[in-house]
């Protein structure tokens, strides 16, 4: 499969497409900061078995998911192309800048464990409102994902080869998930997209090689449009 270049980029965009929103859904129902108390700097402390397992499944489904987004904008190579890359592009910006803030989560386990909640919280500030972190790190990029991601399904609806169903649930339990504070209601919220991106990834892997191939080739308009 390695060297069948439609082949390995076939599966490897459906099973990520799968394992990706999966690992997040989990990471979320096993964050101790889900269920505890919403200074991390407490309920890491409390379970930093739990907190370090979280932000391994959040740090690998946001790497695989960049990988994933860069597969399924292949779908949108004919129709909605445009859309594609604009989304495509928001959403592996946005999730490579949240898997690089994950480092911070056992420095709020460190600071929990040395210091009250209150001092660890206001060291844990200092060291966050630094503008090389805010505006190197967290503001804008953090938020493009959860943007990018809702634009590259409603390109691959427009596109023809998904139902409305699946931009719909990405956009309300990605965006929905700013709505809310983070804790058990971010569960549901969180799972609705690894559904329909599972949809997605199932629906690549059983397309087969010729189907994943043809969207290499132009539509019939380009093909005729003068260069």
């Amino acid at each position: 499969m390695l060297r069948d270049q439609v082949t390995f980029r076939r599966v490897a965009a459906g099973v990520l497409l799968i394992v990706a929103p999966l690992l997040q859904a989990v990471a979320v129902a096993v964050d101790p900061g889900t269920w505890g108390d919403e200074r991390e700097t407490v309920s890491f402390g409390a379970n930093p078995a739990l907190a370090q397992a979280q932000s391994v499944l959040y740090h690998w489904s946001w790497m695989l998911l960049v990988v994933a987004v860069i597969g399924l904008t292949h779908l949108t190579r004919r129709r909605a192309t445009r859309l594609g890359h604009v989304g495509g592009a928001l959403a592996v910006i946005g999730y490579l800048q949240l898997s690089g803030l994950l480092i911070v989560d056992p420095v709020e386990w460190w600071l929990g464990r040395h210091h009250s909640p209150e001092e660890a919280q206001r060291i844990l500030d200092e060291m966050m409102d630094l503008p090389g972190v805010t505006f190197g790190f967290q503001l804008p990029w953090m938020f493009l994902g959860f943007v990018g991601l809702p634009l590259l399904t409603v390109a691959v609806w427009r596109a023809g080869f998904a139902g409305w169903w699946v931009p719909v649930l990405v956009t309300a339990g990605y965006l929905g998930g700013f709505l809310v504070s983070y804790g058990p209601l971010t569960v549901p919220l969180w799972a609705a997209p690894a559904v329909a991106l599972g949809w997605l990834g199932l629906k690549v892997l059983r397309m087969g090689d010729e189907e994943w191939a043809a969207y290499y080739r132009l539509s019939p308009e380009r093909e005729s449009s003068p260069a």
